[in-house]
């Protein structure tokens, strides 16, 4: 128990992606202008909150087993609340607290505005008189989609160092047959520019020098007057913002203006994730993608046209219902054909609640054919990758040192194209930028060494 007039303590735990990533520093921030203090461990704190994704089976299952770890402290400390937040909590809302009993609250991803008033509620009830005789204890859903809640005004608790996630919009309007996403985060909706530029200026100040615009689909972003090309090249023009990277975007929503923005405004980087998904139209048909894979390969063509040094990436799903033999061969030549830098590989998971659920039972895909497929897919994206960073050393390129590295005296940081290297320095110096000359590369990261003097010229 905390002493009278002391502060609670919460503890907020993140899986998943770059949106969730987010949304646990805006649940932290949120807390801590209500007086709450941040603490690193669960075992200090007085609420301990899961942040879940629910993108595929397999993250939900390892979400469970941590929160079923959690019951060993709520056995010692049985006045710790208890609650688990995002895709995951929407997803199975009032369900986990019967899978669950030792969970106290579940969220979904529009709750959070009114966190420390819905513990605030929580923790009266659990005061009222005969509460304790209950086998659970008083427990709480907040489980409403809002049309309207973008978390305009809100200020995430971010952790210090020289880059920020920055969401500009949230939920999504596609309904992609595989994709979970719109039926736990709701419709599009966008903040308003003035706001996220004035953000972007204060994170400036904070000693911010790269923002990553996040949104389920990102370029699809419109307020007013503005769409995404005129978000972007805004955003890179506010002074001290000396590189802008973005994600995730829609293929469809890549227009001659965007890529125009990001050829000539000179704190874009040069780099994209263009999730293909597939690499048959079938499939793709199947997907509800809207569109195929001629008109992808154009968007590529485009893109290289105005950038030819941009690093590509993708995600691609294998085994999707009813994919055949030659539809996966398909897959594997587009990746042979595009040659993207890296990519992000999955098997489908079926996901209740999702169009393909409703396929016919015989079009999925026996699980050990699945793997198999995922495996060879993962073997061409990692030979391509390989091939790829391999001709690329001997490059000097300009580093943004982020952090230590997991070897003693190892600093890491990324190019623009989003390439990691490692190489010799003080973790202090994180937030620096230098210039370092691609020495060896693992497949995936790069060792390399520092260089001064004429080796910077002409880099951005």
């Amino acid at each position: 128990m905390n002493e009278p007039g002391s502060k609670r303590r919460a503890y907020v735990e993140t899986y998943g992606c770059q949106m969730n990533i987010s949304d646990g520093e805006l649940m932290e921030g949120v807390l801590e202008s209500n007086g709450y203090l941040i603490v690193a461990t669960p075992e200090e704190a007085d609420v301990v909150l899961i942040n879940t994704c629910a993108i595929r089976e397999h993250a939900e299952k390892r979400v469970l087993g941590r929160v079923a770890q959690l019951n060993g402290l709520k056995r010692e400390r049985p006045d710790v609340v208890i609650g688990v937040t995002g895709c995951m909590a929407q997803r199975l809302g009032e369900t986990l607290l019967e899978q669950a009993p030792y969970v106290d609250l579940v969220m979904g991803p529009d709750g959070y505005r009114a966190l420390p008033q819905t513990l605030a509620s929580l923790e009266q009830r659990r005061e009222a008189p005969g509460a304790r005789t209950s086998k659970r204890g008083p427990q709480l859903a907040v489980l409403d989609l809002s049309l309207g809640e973008n978390y305009q005004g809100l200020e995430q608790r971010r952790a210090e160092g020289p880059t920020a996630w920055l969401p500009i919009q949230r939920g999504c309007d596609h309904r992609c047959t595989f994709c979970i996403v719109p039926y736990v985060r709701g419709p599009e909706k966008n903040r308003a520019a003035p706001e996220i530029l004035k953000e972007v200026r204060g994170l400036v100040e904070t000693g911010v020098t790269e923002v990553t615009l996040l949104g389920q689909t990102v370029n699809s972003y419109e307020w007013g007057d503005w769409n995404f090309p005129r978000l972007l090249s805004d955003v890179a023009r506010v002074d001290g913002i000396q590189r802008v990277r973005f994600t995730s975007p829609h293929p469809n929503d890549v227009t001659p203006e965007l890529v125009g923005v990001m050829a000539t405004e000179a704190a874009v980087c040069e780099q994209l994730h263009l999730p293909a998904q597939s690499g048959n139209n079938r499939t793709l048909k199947r997907m509800l993608r809207r569109y195929t894979v001629e008109k992808l390969l154009e968007k590529v063509e485009l893109v290289r046209s105005a950038i030819p040094d941009i690093a590509l990436s993708t995600d691609i799903i294998v085994a999707f219902p009813g994919e055949t033999d030659e539809e996966y061969e398909d897959t594997l030549d587009l990746m042979r054909e595009v040659r993207f830098d890296e990519a992000f590989t999955y098997k489908y998971s079926l996901r209740e609640g999702t169009p393909a659920t409703k396929l016919p039972e015989e079009d999925f895909i026996d699980p050990d054919l699945a793997q198999a497929r995922l495996e060879g897919l993962i073997e061409v994206s990692r030979a391509i990758q390989a091939e790829i960073n391999a001709a690329e050393v001997g490059r000097v390129e300009r580093v943004l040192i982020e952090r230590k590295g997991r070897r003693e005296g190892q600093i890491l940081g990324r190019t623009r194209r989003n390439k990691v290297v490692v190489f010799d320095g003080e973790p202090a110096r994180a937030g620096e930028y230098t210039v370092v000359e691609l020495q060896t590369t693992t497949g995936a990261t790069f060792a390399g060494r520092e260089v001064a003097g004429p080796a910077m010229a002409g880099l951005k």
